[in-house]
């Protein structure tokens, strides 16, 4: 069943992680083009800002923000009710948030492995069983889940981000064939960005067995391929949403990178670690 295009302007849109990055510049496009927004973050200075920001540029947009840290389950579960219960005419769903941890699993206990899989796909998987039923009833919806180029491979030192990204990727298809297949008004993109210029690389927990050393080299070698602009990768979001497109890779890294993984899926990694030693070496 092909549906039409997502109608933005009117519609209630909720966006994870929203005090920087991707996530801000998706709440600010949405706003633009005429949405409600309801913006979560952990940062509340951030969150602030990007609300004023909002402010200024889009006056009139109605946005509702809470700060909520979503690794404590208690306090994330009490604002996904509070969010169902005061917006129920949400019709968009973008799960955006994400959080990063640096070490193979030898190193990585089960506390660190834990926290990331709580926000990166157990929040999301939460927050669309409360807020998918609204948007059903709505008759129009869309849930946008940032998975990422590690959603589509997976190298060594990232175990547990790649649990929690090929997750959340193997959540989305299968909701979205659920749902197309019982004819539903509501679709699901999933999202695969590559080096995206945010903060991930710097805020990412480094796992107790890993040398500092070695995880400052890794940091820089991640923070030198992240140079695709935040704004832009939010705007092709927002246009996939609105498509309904169900897949979305952002990058020539993510697309060559998702070519070479379905080739020859023994050896991409080979090519992956080559390319990222040459950026280590960068100044």
């Amino acid at each position: 069943m092909k549906r039409p295009e997502l109608v933005v302007a009117g519609g209630t849109a909720v966006v994870t992680g929203a005090a920087g990055g991707m996530g801000e510049h998706i709440a600010k496009g949405l706003a633009r083009r005429g949405a409600d927004l309801v913006i979560l973050d952990r940062d509340a200075d951030g969150l602030a800002r990007v609300v004023a920001d909002i402010g200024r540029e889009t006056p009139g947009a109605r946005v509702t923000s809470h700060v909520v840290d979503l690794a404590d389950r208690a306090a994330a579960d009490a604002v996904i009710a509070r969010i169902r219960d005061a917006h129920p005419g949400v019709t968009m769903l973008f799960n955006n948030a994400g959080v990063a941890v640096g070490g193979r699993f030898t190193q990585v206990d089960a506390e660190d492995f834990d926290w990331l899989l709580e926000i990166n796909l157990l929040v999301p998987i939460r927050f669309t069983r409360a807020l998918l039923p609204l948007m059903l009833e709505n008759g129009e919806g869309q849930v946008v889940n940032t998975s990422s180029l590690f959603g589509l491979v997976g190298p060594p030192g990232q175990s547990a981000y790649c649990t929690s990204k090929f997750g959340l990727r193997g959540f989305s298809e299968s909701l979205r064939s659920e749902l197309e297949e019982e004819g539903k008004p509501v679709g699901v993109t999933v999202v695969h960005p590559g080096g995206i210029r945010t903060n991930i690389a710097v805020n990412a927990r480094v796992a107790g067995g890993v040398d500092p050393a070695e995880a400052e080299r890794n940091r820089r070698a991640f923070a030198k391929m992240l140079s695709f602009p935040a704004d832009k990768a939010a705007e092709e979001i927002i246009e996939a949403a609105v498509a309904r497109r169900p897949r979305l890779l952002i990058g020539n890294d993510a697309k060559a990178l998702d070519t070479m993984a379905r080739i020859s899926p023994s050896r991409y990694w080979s090519v992956m670690s080559r390319a990222m030693a040459l950026a280590a070496k960068r100044k």
